[in-house]
């Protein structure tokens, strides 16, 4: 959970007059979630945020089931999405379930002629190739190679890309996202034994203001159909606001890994969570040092819950042949656990230089016909010696 946060110039109370300096008023906006007892903040406007000018008509973008019923463990070639200059036709969805969507892009241009709007779901984007700018209506955000960008639903935003080499994982969350409540005391701060803290988190510093009318077009994602959607006024007319609602960046190079003298299970990994699921990232650490300790993760059921392993970086020392995009899907109901040798090979290491994000849903995950383009549907008898 973000901490409080002011930008910009805002009253002294708030629902009161504040005037521009001509003597008009500025337009107030609560931004706020989960009816009015979530996080929410106030942000103030040059103009009306209720223009809209035209609906030009819609877009169906739901993604195509292939497997519906899955008990097979899955590898996916990450790196094989191709490359499309739209970042919104660049992001292609490869698992789902009624809570979230999992989702690979590899867009090469900004995104120039519209913004963006997701009205239906908070967005993890975690940044595996490229640089830029994220640019909202609450401010703008730098990123760069291992940064997740938390976009809290409903923001307005455009992603600016430094180049065209860029790979995206993506989550898209019909739940609130927050940080983990184990790490959090009662009034929200991140606790001592946290493996991050609140000076990690970058929050908006540069508030993009634009006074301006016109035709700006919105593209607004609702209900697996994006809307496009004419305002009047530029979307990025905010003069300032506060609260706990607004896109955040967290840099996975910055959690702290926690560890001991025997495998720690998978929950010290924690990053973000809903109530239907949970990220994790793997990043390098030392290995236990218990002197009989078996560094490789034990076999374990997945009884109630999916995992989806996507690998960034480094030598995952549980898996044979995996390579970074590469993606796991580990499906409820079955065991896993690590490749044949790979116990063997840890006995004795001292470290890891991995780097993976992953996903575990309670709720078990679709797989869409983009999936079937990238997957490897032998992967299920890589654990036959």
């Amino acid at each position: 959970m973000p901490f409080y946060h002011k930008l910009g110039k805002i009253p002294p109370k708030r629902h009161t007059i504040f005037r521009k300096p001509d003597g008009s008023l500025y337009y107030e906006q609560l931004f706020g979630t989960v009816g009015f007892d979530g996080m929410s903040s106030n942000s103030y406007h040059e103009h009306r945020p209720t223009q809209v000018r035209e609906i030009r008509g819609s877009v169906d973008v739901s993604p195509k089931i292939a497997v519906e019923n899955n008990i097979k463990s899955y590898r996916f070639h990450g790196f094989k999405t191709r490359p499309e200059d739209d970042y919104l036709k660049s992001r292609k969805t490869v698992l789902t379930n009624s809570d979230c969507s999992i989702i690979l892009a590899a867009p090469k241009q900004s995104t120039k002629d519209y913004f963006y709007k997701n009205a239906d779901a908070d967005e993890l984007i975690f940044i595996h190739k490229g640089s830029g700018k994220l640019r909202t209506h609450l401010g703008n955000l730098d990123f760069k190679y291992g940064d997740y960008l938390l976009i809290p639903r409903g923001t307005i935003y455009k992603i600016d890309f430094s180049s065209e080499d860029n790979r995206l994982f993506i989550v898209e969350s019909h739940r609130p996202i927050y940080t983990p409540k184990k790490y959090r005391n009662w009034f929200g701060q991140l606790l001592e034994h946290s493996p991050f803290c609140e000076r990690d988190i970058r929050q908006p510093q540069e508030l993009e203001t634009h006074n301006e009318k016109g035709d700006f077009l919105i593209k607004i994602k609702k209900k697996n159909e994006i809307f496009d959607m004419v305002y009047a006024t530029h979307p990025f007319d905010v003069v300032g606001y506060d609260g706990f609602n607004y896109p955040y960046a967290f840099s996975i190079h910055d959690f702290e890994p926690i560890t001991g003298r025997i495998h720690q299970p998978p929950p010290v990994h924690q990053t973000f969570e809903t109530d239907a699921f949970v990220v994790c990232s793997f990043v390098p650490r030392l290995y236990d040092y218990h002197p009989d300790s078996i560094p490789a993760p034990y076999n374990h059921s997945n009884i109630d819950s999916d995992e989806v392993l996507y690998y960034v970086d480094g030598d995952f020392m549980s898996r044979n042949d995996i390579a970074a995009g590469h993606i796991s899907l580990h499906p409820s109901g079955i065991p896993h656990g690590p490749h044949p040798g790979a116990v063997e090979r840890s006995i004795g290491k001292e470290k890891t230089d991995e780097l993976a994000v992953m996903v575990d849903t309670f709720k078990p995950l679709m797989l869409t016909k983009d999936a079937m383009e990238i997957a490897d549907e032998s992967y299920h008898k890589s654990w036959l010696k």
